[in-house]
C-alpha cells in the first residue's frame, strides 16, 4: 500500500526551474554589461553547462559609477525548493588589474567553515560550477564590450540566512546563509539526484572532520531519537530519507568508523527485504515476506495469514507486538544484513534502530 503522506507526482508534467547558480550567473552578466556599457540587457541570456541558452528577466537594476547591481527572482519550477521566489542579487565592481573574477558573500550567502566541501573553508559558499559559469559570462562581456574581466562579484540573497535554516547548510558547516548551487543550471522537479548529492556532501564533511559516527535517518522523528541516544553533533546527521542505497554506496567508497541507520518500521522493512530506495512510489512492503518473517519467529498460521492480508506495515507491527512476536527485531537484523552487503566489506560498524511514530525505539541491533 502506498504511504498516504507521500504525494504522487508525474515528472513528465512538472515544470523545470533554474538553480541559484544560473540566476547568479545571469545577474552577474547583466550587471557587468551595465557597468561597462551603461545599459542593462533585459532579458539577459546565459549559456548553461550543457549548451542550452536561456533568458532571465531582471527584477532589480542599479548602476553607479563604481558598481552595478542586478537582482533576479529565482523560479524553481514545480520543485518544492526553499529558494523558489528568492531574489538572487549580483553586484559587480572593478577589481585589481590581473585579478580576474573574485567572489564575495553578501547578505544571505553563507561562508564555508569546515573541510570536506567542494569549496575550502573561509570561502563564500559559491560552488565550483556557478563560479565557472560566472567567469565565462564575465569573459563574454569583456570580449564583447572591451572590458578587462577583472571584477569583484558579490552575491547576496535577501532573507537567505533564514532560508538556510531549512537546508542542510548548518549541518555542513556553512554559516550565515545559503549556498549558490547547481551543476547543470536546471532544477528538475523532485530530483532524487539533488537529495543524494546532499547526502554525499554530508559524508564528505564527516570524513574530512574525522567524525567517528554518523546517523542516516528516514525522517525527523527517527533522527531526533537516534541523535539523543548517541549524543552526536548535527554534523553527524545524514538526511538519508528514502535513499539508503545512495548513502551506503557512497560510504562504501568513503567510510566512517560507525553508521547508525534509524527509521520507521515500514521504511526499514523495505530495506530488510532488499530495497535500496525506500520511497513508496519505488518500492513496496512485501506482506508475504513479512508473513515469512513472522513464521520464522514461530507465529501461528492464522497470524501469518492476517499479516499477508494487512494494509500497512504498522498494522503488522501492532499485531506482532500484541502476540509477543519480535518482528521488529528481525526486520532490524535483516536491514543491517542488507546494509552490510551493500557496503561490501568496508570497515564500518553498522547498527539499526527502528523507531515508532512517537519516537520510541522498538528494535535495536548491535554494531
Amino acid at each position: 500500500m502506498n504511504d498516504p503522506d507521500q504525494p504522487k507526482h508525474d515528472a513528465s508534467t512538472l515544470r523545470r526551474g533554474w538553480t541559484t547558480g544560473a540566476c547568479a550567473t545571469a545577474a552577474a552578466k547583466a550587471a557587468y554589461q551595465a557597468l561597462i556599457s551603461g545599459e542593462f540587457p533585459d532579458p539577459v541570456e546565459i549559456t548553461l553547462p550543457k549548451g542550452q541558452t536561456v533568458g532571465f528577466a531582471l527584477a532589480v537594476e542599479r548602476l553607479e559609477t563604481d558598481f552595478a547591481r542586478v537582482g533576479i527572482i529565482k523560479d524553481a519550477g514545480d520543485d518544492p525548493d526553499v529558494t523558489h521566489g528568492a531574489m538572487i542579487v549580483a553586484e559587480v565592481r572593478p577589481s585589481t588589474p590581473g585579478s580576474g573574477v573574485r567572489f564575495a558573500a553578501g547578505e544571505g550567502v553563507g561562508m564555508v567553515t569546515k573541510p570536506g566541501l567542494p569549496i575550502p573553508a573561509g570561502e563564500p559558499a559559491i560552488n565550483p560550477v556557478p563560479r565557472d559559469m560566472i567567469r565565462t559570462a564575465v569573459s563574454e562581456i569583456a570580449s564583447a564590450f572591451g572590458g578587462t574581466g577583472d571584477v569583484l562579484v558579490t552575491l547576496s540573497v535577501p532573507g537567505g540566512a533564514d532560508l538556510a535554516l531549512k537546508t542542510w547548510n548548518p549541518r555542513l558547516g556553512i554559516v550565515g546563509g545559503l549556498s549558490i548551487l547547481g551543476t547543470t543550471g536546471i532544477v528538475r522537479p523532485f530530483s532524487c539526484s539533488a537529495w543524494i548529492a546532499s547526502i554525499h556532501r554530508g559524508i564528505d564533511v564527516a570524513v574530512a572532520n574525522n567524525l567517528p559516527h554518523v546517523i542516516g535517518s528516514t525522517g525527523a522523528t527517527s533522527e531526533k531519537t537516534a541523535q539523543t541516544l548517541h549524543a552526536v553533533s548535527d554534523f553527524a546527521l545524514l538526511d538519508m530519507g528514502d535513499f539508503a542505497g545512495g548513502m551506503l554506496k557512497y560510504l562504501r567508497r568513503n567510510p566512517v568508523p560507525r553508521l547508525t541507520i534509524a527509521g520507521g518500521f515500514g521504511k526499514l522493512t523495505k530495506l530488510a527485504q532488499g530495497a535500496m530506495d525506500l520511497h513508496s512510489g519505488r518500492s513496496q512492503v512485501d506482506f508475504d515476506n513479512l508473513a515469512l518473517f513472522a513464521a520464522e519467529l514461530g507465529a501461528p498460521e492464522d497470524v501469518a495469514s492476517t499479516i499477508r492480508d494487512a494494509n500497512t506495515a504498522n498494522q503488522v507491527l501492532g499485531l506482532c507486538q500484541g502476540q509477543n512476536i519480535d518482528i521488529a527485531g528481525l526486520v532490524a537484523a535483516r536491514a543491517r544484513e542488507n546494509a552490510m552487503v551493500t557496503l561490501r566489506g568496508a570497515e564500518i560498524d553498522v547498527d539499526v534502530l527502528i523507531i515508532n511514530r512517537t519516537g520510541d525505539i522498538v528494535a535495536r541491533t548491535d554494531s
